[in-house]
């Protein structure tokens, strides 16, 4: 039986705006470990289901996939969104 991680993206440090970060996504955990390649040295692994992710507009939507699809799944907590509260002249101090 596969195992799916449902999470819900967050605003990443180039990112000015909160674009995508209402939508959840389901993605496979590995079964198996990467492994380095003998040539290049990259990590990497037989698995395709690694590279797979399925984005849902909710929470229950991606649940009922899973549950749907027969997969395991957790839900990893959105973190809490911290507002910085700056004034322009507090570059100036």
């Amino acid at each position: 039986m596969k195992s799916a991680r449902i999470y819900q993206r967050v605003k990443n440090a180039m990112q000015s705006g909160r674009a995508r970060t209402d939508n959840w996504v389901l993605e496979f955990e590995p079964h198996t470990p990467q492994r380095p390649d003998p040539l290049t040295g990259w990590a990497g692994g037989g698995e395709t289901a690694n590279q797979v992710r399925i984005s849902f507009p909710t929470l229950e939507a991606a649940k009922d996939y899973a549950e749907r699809e027969g997969y395991a799944y957790h839900v990893v907590p959105a973190p809490q969104r911290k507002l910085k509260l700056q004034a322009y002249a507090d570059n100036f101090r």
